[in-house]
């Protein structure tokens, strides 16, 4: 593997060279590095917090304050949600300002990180005191079914903030406007057409003003949906390039990808739900984790404590599915557009511009990849044309 990670693949002759090749080898090794630090240091800090008396002092410290059973658990959360916020900041400028600056990506400020770090604190704040609020308010008036009410208060809540956020929450962050070529808009409005997505509006992001990574994607449902284009894309891509990525996009709707990921999270989230419950009921989580105050809240956070291990080996099987996701939808691309040549060439264009590891390790693909490898993808899309 390591001798072949030095040399060009032919799919990348002429649009690469051994310096380049080397820049993206060394991106991804401090980017997988980088990764596999900040995931240790959570996982320290998380044990320290439960197994080192901090979770008994901050959980007897908050009973000690009388407050009513809702304010209780919704500053209970609060804080805690702040305190994980405001350690992660570090490892965030870190990655931002030190290693995508290194590798030529990052374009935004200081004052623009700023800025985008207290809006997403003050929206994560409301966001997080609805549901809280909504949660322990449905476990006081429903002690006993409470997990079902949760459940459907979670799912609706999800949809209403796929329809809202197109138009209150994006545009916070990044200024839409429409797609100035004509020529391209209806081309884009054919495909989708031919796809039957019937899209309100086509338009373009200023994603260049935080990074030079390019993509494509769809926001919204019903009369919210919307096409939306990275500016960085538009720029280095060709109409036919464009609209194979597009197509590749509109391939994951069409093979209602979204839909089954989102019935199997709802399935799992029933089931955990009710499993949640039951294990409530008693206090073998207080008695096996030396909680002195017998509080709900405690017991949520050693229940997730205790599912983030126990999720661990089905994260291959999601990453496996992800990537099949991910084929069928290079299949539908080129079902949609009848051209695989411009998906290629858009996948190296993509590649090159992004710095992606042409050589992962198998193993690791396998573990964490949620899109096949690139050569694999390549290879793959180029039997359509053979």
């Amino acid at each position: 593997m390591r001798n072949a990670g030095i040399s060009i693949p032919p799919e990348f002759k002429g649009m690469i060279d051994e310096a380049l090749l080397k820049k993206t080898m060394d991106y991804e090794t401090e980017k997988t590095r980088f990764s596999g630090i900040s995931s240790i240091f959570t996982n320290i800090i998380t044990i320290i917090f439960i197994f080192c008396d901090l979770l008994n002092i901050y959980n007897s410290w908050l009973a000690s304050l009388n407050l009513p059973f809702i304010i209780s658990g919704w500053l209970f959360f609060l804080i805690l949600s702040y305190g994980s916020e405001f350690l992660s900041i570090p490892f965030i400028l870190y990655s931002t300002f030190k290693i995508e600056n290194k590798y030529g990506f990052n374009t935004m400020t200081l004052r623009l990180w700023g800025s985008d770090f207290i809006k997403t604190f003050l929206i994560s704040t409301v966001m997080m005191s609805l549901v809280t609020f909504a949660g322990f308010w449905l476990i006081q008036w429903s002690p006993h079914y409470w997990w079902f009410w949760i459940w459907g208060f979670l799912f609706i809540f999800s949809i209403f903030m796929v329809y809202i956020s197109p138009y209150v929450i994006e545009p916070l962050f990044h200024k839409f406007t429409s797609i100035e070529d004509e020529s391209l808009k209806e081309r884009i409005l054919t495909l989708a057409n031919k796809a039957g997505i019937h899209a309100s509006r086509i338009l373009k992001i200023d994603a260049s003003k935080r990074s030079k990574h390019t993509n494509a994607y769809f926001t919204g449902i019903g009369k919210t949906k919307r096409i939306v284009l990275y500016d960085t894309l538009l720029e280095s891509m060709s109409h036919d390039e464009t609209l194979a990525v597009l197509a590749h996009e509109i391939g994951h709707w069409k093979k209602k990808h979204m839909l089954k990921m989102i019935i199997a999270f709802e399935v799992v989230s029933f089931i955990a739900l009710y499993c949640s419950f039951k294990i409530i009921q008693g206090d073998s989580l207080l008695t096996l984790f030396h909680i002195r105050t017998n509080t709900l809240f405690a017991k949520f956070i050693l229940l997730a404590f205790l599912a983030d291990i126990l999720s661990l080996p089905f994260a291959p099987c999601i990453s496996y599915f992800t990537r099949r996701h991910e084929r069928q939808a290079d299949k539908a691309s080129y079902e949609l557009t009848g051209d695989s040549e411009s998906m290629v060439s858009a996948l190296v264009k993509l590649s090159k511009e992004n710095l992606t590891n042409l050589y992962p390790h198998p193993l690791y693909v396998a573990l964490y990849y949620s899109h096949p490898p690139i050569l694999e993808r390549i290879r793959y899309l180029k039997g359509f044309s053979n």
